[in-house]
């Protein structure tokens, strides 16, 4: 029994168990093991831009992570408010650069520059076309000091003037953009957002907040907006305000002209937030979708603006009112320069592009 019992240990051993007889049988052949992945760890230590001093010890591999991290060991210096470079005088860090990618070895030596305190680009875009809105509301009412006492609170005979008011909201907070389209829109998740129309400088830094060092950017948007708000409104809403020469018949049609281009640009909105997928930054050819108001984009690069002059043409033409005429020459002739540059970018990123393409105006310009 002692012998048996042995030879079976014996040839278990040599790779065979016993069977249900008690004669070994063949042991199933082992799994080969995977080979391990060779894991790559990182360090980073950040130093002072100007300094050199060392500030902080890492070991996360993106530049976001870093930047969070390094937020918990320097509280004063908030994500948005952090400079992170290769060299002290390079160009900052993408957040959503990979470590591994970049041209380091295992222990990368990242430069720290502090930007200054942030505005955020809501507390921005806030500030600038919600203002418009309340300036053409106190002339709408004509609140006291504005046109003579016997006029306080009274309201205007000719009714055209009453739908401009409802389309202030949507014309202000949408049409003319320095920083961004749409830019009441833009602050909810309706829009992915498009760079801010800001210093390149100052978008290159930190694209969704402003340095509140540099104030001439706001304080200039608002002086505009809020200055042409006034003045157009002034006029319109002025008990000597003359109405259209046509009558109806004009107002209905520019009605009908600024209403199409406002679904119009809200339509093209839409199709380019849908063209780049929440959290992603990737750039993409934007097409015509099933909505007619999108085919505008076999003919022009940037049809959001197309519509946001047409607005204002219908805006013109309903109103009758030089200072709405010359806002919307003025901005046509900027948006015009915006669609240019948009277009060259286009034609550089990719090679493919239509080339039956203009910028603004289709076959023209």
């Amino acid at each position: 029994m002692d012998i048996g019992l042995n030879m079976v240990a014996r040839e278990a051993s040599q790779g065979l168990s016993p069977g249900l007889d008690g004669l070994p049988r063949p042991m199933p052949p082992k799994a080969a093991k995977k080979p391990k992945k060779a894991v790559l760890f990182f360090e980073v230590e950040i130093l002072d831009a100007k300094t050199r001093e060392k500030l902080c010890f890492l070991d996360k591999a993106t530049i976001a992570e870093i930047k969070n991290l390094f937020t918990k060991t320097h509280p004063q210096w908030y994500p948005a408010r952090q400079s992170l470079r290769l060299d002290p005088k390079g160009k900052s860090l993408k957040d959503e650069d990979i470590l591994q990618k970049l041209p380091v070895g295992t222990t990368a030596t990242l430069y720290f520059r502090d930007l200054g305190a942030q505005i955020s680009w809501v507390t921005v875009f806030l500030t600038e076309y919600a203002g418009p809105l309340f300036i053409y509301l106190l002339f709408y009412f004509r609140v006291p000091f504005l046109y003579g006492h016997k006029y306080d609170f009274t309201s205007s005979r000719h009714s055209v003037v009453h739908p401009t008011a409802l389309q202030t909201v949507p014309t202000q907070s949408s049409t003319y953009p320095i920083l961004s389209p749409h830019p009441l829109r833009a602050t909810q998740p309706a829009h992915r957002p498009c760079l801010p129309r800001a210093p390149t400088r100052c978008r290159a830094l930190c694209p969704s907040t402003l340095p509140t060092s540099v104030p001439v950017l706001p304080f200039q948007n608002c002086t505009y907006y809020w200055g042409f708000a006034a003045w157009m409104a002034y006029y319109i809403n002025h008990p000597l305000y003359t109405p259209p020469t046509y009558g109806a018949q004009q107002v209905k049609l520019a009605l009908a002209i600024f209403v199409i281009c406002q679904l119009g640009n809200f339509s093209i909105h839409m199709a380019l937030r849908d063209l780049r997928p929440a959290g992603s930054k990737t750039r993409k050819i934007p097409y015509p979708t099933k909505n007619p108001f999108t085919w505008l984009f076999l003919l022009v690069s940037c049809p959001n603006y197309t519509y946001e002059v047409g607005s204002w043409i219908g805006f013109a033409i309903m109103t009758q009112c030089l200072p709405v005429a010359l806002f919307s020459l003025v901005g046509f002739t900027q948006m015009t320069i915006w669609a240019k540059g948009k277009h060259r970018s286009y034609l550089k990123e990719f090679r493919d592009y239509p080339p039956l393409r203009m910028p603004i105006v289709p076959f023209l310009l």
